[in-house]
């Protein structure tokens, strides 16, 4: 895409999904590490989340976690973020931290077990009525540690099993959004641990059933956007959870470790149309903040996807699409090296000012003495997630 105007306009127009727990307090297996000012329910949540939208005016969608965002009443919680500007995005399940699930949830060999978390995912689709969330986001942790632990089939039919009667459940406008993962916590046999397995599922369910690719979550040396490219072109990719890692499931910020392949991520997204609001992709955050503050590190992963997403439109459709009829490798990869290397910087700072936004908004935000409010305004009070 050439034509300046046409980039940003379609810079003006991303929507990018921030994660509630994005704005508590995380970490890892060994340690959470309190920060001052973070939220302390829900609806701070949703007021952090705000802040990264008015700096950004590109993320007026919030992920909640349940049960880590529970709340009695969910049509204030819907209120309270429409009148920041927000709405709900994906609803996410959890079905991994109960003592219950320790040989799995959904896929585990007690029926009872099995029906507890099942009851669970239902009672996501209930929130998502109360709060017209679009999505359903699941994520098992269910597997086994050792060879023999389980029968490798039997748990894929009761993760079938329980698939096909949440899908059942929802409406005509709302979706189920299967996220994989490699590894972790079960280390022989994940049962949902790849993107094909996801995708064999998701087709058996129906249209309503799409596949979450975290970035986060591969072998190293994956082709990623392999991935992606396969998944638009079957019209089967529902989501990003956008993330990096150095070597396993880091979870940090989008673009730290490898904004190369972010941008190569990005390409196909726009080559294969993922940016046209029918394909209806959810481009959302998937990070815990362990070390840095909270809403400026959403607010420069926000602005790291915009700036790949800013490269790959300004690739040379029409000199790529000649190279690659040719065989002309060079000229192939210099198409794509060429808008890889080019600055953007500018060219976001130009779209911000055009939607009456700060140049930078990383540094605005700094400026603006939230971050000193909320350290000062937020103090007790237990934090909803994690553990923390």
């Amino acid at each position: 895409m050439s034509d300046v105007s046409a980039v940003k306009a379609a810079l003006k127009s991303q929507v990018i999904e921030t994660p509630s727990w994005g704005y508590g307090n995380s970490g890892t297996r060994f340690k959470v590490f309190a920060q001052p000012g973070v939220p302390r329910d829900p609806f701070e949540k949703l007021e952090d989340a705000a802040q990264v939208h008015a700096f950004t005016g590109v993320a007026p969608k919030v992920s909640l976690h349940i049960p880590w965002d529970k709340v009695e009443d969910y049509a204030a919680l819907t209120r309270h973020a429409e009148a920041r500007g927000l709405r709900i995005g994906a609803i996410n399940s959890n079905v991994f931290q109960d003592d219950d699930y320790k040989l799995g949830s959904v896929t585990h060999p007690d029926p009872k077990v099995r029906r507890k978390a099942t009851d669970h995912l239902l009672e996501c689709v209930d929130i998502m009525d109360e709060t017209g969330s679009p999505d359903l986001k699941l994520w098992f942790s269910d597997g086994t540690n050792y060879p023999g632990q389980d029968d490798i089939t039997a748990r894929q039919d009761r993760l079938a099993e329980a698939l096909a009667e949440v899908y059942g459940r929802l409406a005509d406008d709302q979706r189920m959004l299967l996220e994989y993962k490699l590894f972790e916590p079960a280390f022989y046999a994940t049962d949902v641990p790849d993107w094909g397995t996801a995708y064999a599922h998701c087709l058996i369910l129906g249209p309503k059933a799409q596949v979450v690719v975290d970035t986060g979550h591969h072998a190293p040396g994956t082709n990623i956007e392999f991935i992606v490219a396969s998944l638009l072109r079957a019209g089967k990719l529902g989501a990003f959870d956008f993330n990096s890692r150095f070597y396993a499931d880091d979870d940090l910020m989008a673009g730290a470790a490898d904004p190369f392949q972010l941008f190569r991520i990005m390409h196909e997204v726009v080559r294969n149309g993922g940016l046209r609001p029918e394909t209806n992709v959810n481009f959302m955050l998937d990070q815990c903040h362990n070390i840095e503050a909270k809403i400026p590190a959403v607010i420069r992963s926000v602005a790291n996807v915009q700036e790949a997403t800013a490269k790959a439109l300004l690739v040379d459709m029409v000199a790529l699409s000649a190279a690659q009829r040719t065989g002309d490798v060079l000229a192939a990869n210099g198409a794509l090296m060429d808008a890889y290397n080019t600055d953007v910087r500018p060219l976001l700072a130009e779209v911000r000012e055009e939607l009456g936004l700060a140049r930078d908004p990383f540094a605005a935000y700094l400026d603006s003495g939230n971050q000193e409010r909320i350290a000062t305004a937020r103090v007790g009070g237990e934090q909803a997630g994690w553990g923390a």
